[in-house]
């Protein structure tokens, strides 16, 4: 189940680092076609790979069927995010929903709308696997109680995100600048973040187990004996509940909540009927030493982490990955947009980069917290016979070898084995808990050094001298190579242009237009530099005009209908530009706050021009 995590991360991970082209790469119709065709294929293959194990499940081994149901559901999860990719990347249906407005005004609306998509898609697996899973599990639950809990279980890792950007959507609709101005700047971003992350862990789990339904357990022996556990360890919570994940047959429990108003211990009917008291206590005594051992505490740190990391690493991810020669040949030989692809190969940086993290690092001390809890019942209990045997029971009950390997947890076998390794020698408890501490050492130094790496690539002058000087050798090596490139040119034209070396932009785009003089985007940044540059020697607005036309001839992009309208503009050609502008307004996608800024400055200039 936790896998599910990484898929819905994973999903709003390829929606959110979308940047839709300008130009949908098929019409209407034709993506209408081709959604309709590849979901109608998903769905076809889905039932007949499930089907075709229902089939084997009376001559298998359970060995080989559990292995089997496991790796078709990971494998047609999979599936469902590349389906969920091709829907945004290839065919770019969330360009033919941008223009309503209600997802103007609210972004994240639109984002809510395409992650139900991929909870359809994950959905359909679910629906295809029920079947399979009720006769190899021996489980009578429903397929519609099996898919909502499949659902429900997963969706509260999204609740972050949405509180992040549903409520940035509203400070962007205040009349008030200064949380505009806040909010896009690094610091404020990254304050922002913070705050809401530590909001949502103190107050999501009063959201969460409403969420799932969660009710009351009710007053009798079970609920006494937690209560004095609990209070025998200081633990202080709000509520003890009924946890109806899979109508609640599964067998588990668990804890959630940083502080006690909003701190909640689960245990579901499955666990409760298959214990004896002895065991759910050692159950118990299991969550209570994840808070005990701020376990709840260090996942939210890793979050953190996570940002941090990400920080530091990507700039270097990236220029690896992009300018990497069989990449950039890629692109060049088969004609590919750089501007398209460049944003793809982006958010697969972004998206191994988050896989890696949480499979592998987080993952890491998830396995690792989860055998500090176990051996926390030698805290509370003094011996570890009731969780051996809590253990045994379930291994037996769920019908999974008990040596299945797992990301987040240690095999049933293992958690057995180090247990009962601790009955004879305490000192394993101890060796363990070193452990611990020193990888949250080694992790923390990590995580210092990775954001110090990050702030200096990013904000340093040390990092923007290595960055300009890798690119500028990366384009000179590949100009060499293909001296009649002119996207090459254009290349180096911006990164001198970043560099406000006004001289070698100029000669750079230039260049490019020798080599091709119906390009429009150099066209169009060539100029925009003539229009708009800071140095007066520079600005030529008679040039930047003819340029800006000839763009606009080529290509009815906003971004070039927008430096067409700034060359009226500074040619006092006011009427001119705010037609310009307006048509670029329509035409745009994206950032159309900074198209309805320019169409006000060109308003008010020929409002002036008149004399109001």
């Amino acid at each position: 189940m936790f896998s599910n995590f990484i898929y819905f991360i994973v999903a709003l991970l390829i929606y959110s680092t979308h940047q839709p082209p300008e130009k949908a790469a098929f019409a209407f119709p034709e993506t209408v076609f081709l959604f309709i065709g590849l979901c109608g294929i998903f769905i076809f293959l889905t039932r007949f790979q499930f089907q075709k194990l229902e089939r084997q499940i009376s001559t298998a081994s359970f060995s080989t069927l559990d292995h089997k149901f496991n790796t078709l559901v990971t494998r047609q999860s999979v599936m469902a995010i590349v389906l969920f990719a091709i829907d945004i990347y290839g065919l770019n249906v969330s360009s033919f929903t941008a223009d309503i407005p209600v997802f103007t005004i609210m972004p994240t609306l639109q984002a809510v709308l395409f992650i139900g998509l991929f909870v359809a898609y994950m959905s359909i697996v679910w629906a295809g696997a029920h079947g399979s899973y009720q006769k190899l599990y021996l489980n009578t639950i429903t397929r519609r109680s099996y898919i909502l809990s499949n659902i429900s279980f997963s969706i509260p890792v999204l609740l972050p995100w949405l509180f992040l950007s549903g409520i940035a959507d509203l400070i962007n609709l205040l009349p008030f600048t200064f949380p505009k101005q806040f909010l896009a700047t690094p610091t404020g971003e990254a304050i922002y973040f913070l705050f809401f992350l530590f909001a949502v862990a103190l107050l999501g789990p009063a959201l969460i187990q409403k969420f799932w339904g969660c009710t009351p357990l009710e007053a009798g022996v079970i609920r006494h004996r937690i209560e004095n556990l609990c209070r025998q360890t200081g633990l202080e919570y709000n509520n003890i509940l009924y946890w109806p994940i899979f109508g609640g047959k599964m067998i588990t429990a668990g804890v959630m909540g940083l502080i006690k108003r909003f701190r909640y211990i689960l245990v579901t009917h499955g666990l409760l009927q298959l214990l004896e008291p002895e065991e759910i206590d050692a159950v118990i005594a299991h969550e209570i030493g994840h808070v005990k051992q701020k376990h709840l505490l260090f996942y939210l740190f890793f979050f953190v982490g996570y940002m941090l990391i990400s920080y530091g690493t990507f700039d270097l991810l990236v220029f690896a990955i992009i300018y990497a020669e069989p990449v950039y040949r890629f692109i060049h030989d088969f004609g590919f947009d750089q501007a398209s692809t460049t944003a793809t190969l982006f958010s697969i940086v972004i998206i191994l980069n988050f896989v890696i993290y949480f499979r592998y690092i987080f993952g890491y001390f998830m396995r690792n917290f989860e055998r500090q809890a176990d051996t926390y019942v030698y805290t509370v209990i003094g011996n570890a016979q009731a969780l051996i045997s809590t253990l045994e029971k379930i291994g037996l009950t769920s019908g999974q070898p008990p040596d299945k390997p797992n990301w987040h947890h240690f095999s049933i076998s293992e958690r057995i084995a180090y247990l009962k390794k601790c009955e004879t020698d305490r000192t394993w408890i101890r060796r363990h808990n070193r452990k611990i501490k020193k990888s949250i050492a080694v992790y923390l130094t990590a995580v210092l050094l990775m954001g110090g790496l990050g702030y200096h690539l990013n904000f340093g002058s040390v990092g923007k001298k290595l960055n300009n000087h890798f690119f500028e050798k990366i384009i000179q090596r590949e100009i060499q190579k293909t001296p009649h490139n002119p996207n090459l040119y254009r290349m180096l034209g911006d990164l001198y242009y970043g560099r406000q070396n006004y001289d070698m932009t100029i000669r750079a785009y230039e260049h490019a237009l020798r080599l091709q003089s119906d390009n429009p985007e150099v066209l169009n940044n060539l100029a925009w530099l003539y229009a708009t540059c800071e140095d007066p020697a520079y600005r030529n607005p008679q040039k930047a005009l003819i340029l800006a036309q000839k763009a606009a001839a080529l290509s009815t992009a906003a971004h070039i209908l927008d430096t067409l309208a700034e060359s009226y503009y500074v040619n006092r050609k006011y009427a001119e530009a705010v037609q310009t502008a307006a048509k670029a307004l329509e035409l745009a996608r994206t950032n159309q706050s900074y198209y309805e800024d320019q169409l006000k400055k060109f308003l008010e200039a020929e409002r002036k021009s008149r004399g109001f």
